[in-house]
């Protein structure tokens, strides 16, 4: 007569395999995803190392605050700054829409990291790059572009009203290039067409709209909304994945806008209780719209606007008009900034956490312990920390240029923020 064979060891068994074969499965899944994103790497080369950056925390100014400051490092992107997505997202959107062709040229007025990052991924697309660039920007930046390859203008910085604004050239050269490569479809039975661009000089001629002629393509950063979808689809999930979904607030400061815009719209539409800030530099307007409703600054209002409204050392950063992408904004205050406290946080930030920030990164630190001190310790703050110093050495990390401005640190701590 067979033996009773015993329920519990039968259930036992059952589950034991059911387990072993549930592993397995799920390695087969993790391995097949493993494999899915190596050749997903493979397949988009440098791209794919744009995003996901870290979160790291802010020793120094959490401990100073007793709330948990976290910057977002921005720096560690391929081309060294936040713009890297923008540059990407803007390239596809219009090689997906057809307004850029492999072997165009994309343009782009830049006051230098935009530039850099368009000019470091463009060629992974097959494009070119042409850059405007302000010539009081950090000399660095141009030295840059140019070892990137990218053609490089430096022009005198005017109004954006003015027709030789950096942006409004850059848009004239995306115009040309369209022109050029027109005309050179409809003379291709020529077997040389002797073409000069106008406004390169002689020995440029020829080196950043020809070749292929395949037409230009102006990114148009400030006004093109794919910048704030970078943001809003890539930076702002991230930071929340990162928390958990624990953090109070985020603060960032704006130059296009793309950055606070995609963030903030993110973050509240997970959970409207976040609050949202920006920091503005000096002589920009955005403050005063925050806070106000109107956009102009005290000198402004005065008539006694300065011949360089950003009358600032910080770079990237501050503004006197409202773009379309600072338009998606959801903002619940904002503080003003100095030159002095990017120029000590900055200080401070390298002698108490080895961090290496650019001006922009310091201001949104400035603004990160603002917050801080507004909130109350306990709460967790996110900011941006868009690119390092690395681009700044001329000026904002020139102790000589710094001098000159009356803008030598001096603060032992976080004394500065307190000063009025």
């Amino acid at each position: 007569m067979p033996a009773t064979q015993n329920p519990i060891a039968i259930l036992t068994a059952v589950s034991v395999a059911v387990f072993s074969l549930y592993i397995l499965t799920n390695k087969r899944r993790s391995k097949s995803k493993t494999l899915i994103t190596e050749n997903k790497r493979k397949i988009n080369g440098i791209v794919s190392a744009i995003g996901d950056t870290p979160l790291i925390r802010i020793n120094s100014l959490s401990d100073a605050t007793g709330c948990e400051i976290f910057g977002k490092a921005e720096f560690l992107n391929p081309g060294g700054s936040v713009k890297d997505r923008v540059a990407v997202k803007i390239i596809e959107e219009a090689l997906e829409s057809g307004e850029l062709s492999r072997g165009g040229v994309v343009t782009e007025g830049s006051a230098g990291s935009t530039a850099i990052s368009l000019a470091t991924v463009a060629p992974a697309y097959g494009c070119k790059c042409h850059v405007v660039i302000p010539d009081d920007a950090a000399i660095e930046k141009s030295q840059i572009l140019y070892a990137l390859g990218a053609t490089v203008e430096r022009v005198r910085p005017v109004s954006i009203t003015h027709k030789d604004h950096f942006v409004n050239i850059a848009r004239r050269r995306a115009s040309e290039a369209n022109k050029l490569a027109l005309q050179h479809r409809n003379e291709t039975e020529m077997k040389d067409i002797n073409v000069t661009n106008g406004y390169l000089s002689e020995k440029e001629q020829n080196k950043g709209f020809t070749g292929e002629y395949r037409g230009g393509f102006f990114a148009d950063q400030f006004e093109n909304l794919a910048n704030y979808r970078a943001h809003y689809e890539g930076t702002g999930p991230e930071i929340w994945e990162q928390t958990g979904g624990k953090l109070h607030a985020f603060v960032a400061a704006a130059g296009t806008g793309g950055t606070v815009a995609g963030v903030s719209r993110f973050l509240k539409e997970k959970d409207p209780g976040i609050k949202c800030f920006l920091v503005d530099p000096p002589g920009s307007g955005l403050f005063n719209k925050v806070t106000r409703g109107v956009m102009y600054t005290r000198e402004e209002a005065e008539g006694k606007r300065l011949k360089n409204p950003f009358d600032t050392i910080t770079e990237g950063i501050g503004i006197n008009r409202l773009t379309e992408n600072f338009k998606m904004a959801q903002l619940d205050g904002a503080f003003r900034g100095t030159d002095i406290e990017a120029v000590e946080m900055s200080r401070f930030l390298l002698k108490n956490d080895g961090l290496f920030i650019g001006s922009s990164s310091a201001m949104n630190c400035v603004g990160a312990v603002r917050v801080a001190k507004l909130l109350g310790p306990g709460h967790t703050i996110v900011t941006i920390l868009c690119d390092s110093g690395m681009r700044h050495l001329s000026k904002f990390c020139n102790p000589e240029y710094l001098a000159q401005h009356g803008l030598t640190p001096s603060a032992k701590a976080l004394e500065f923020l307190d000063r009025k």
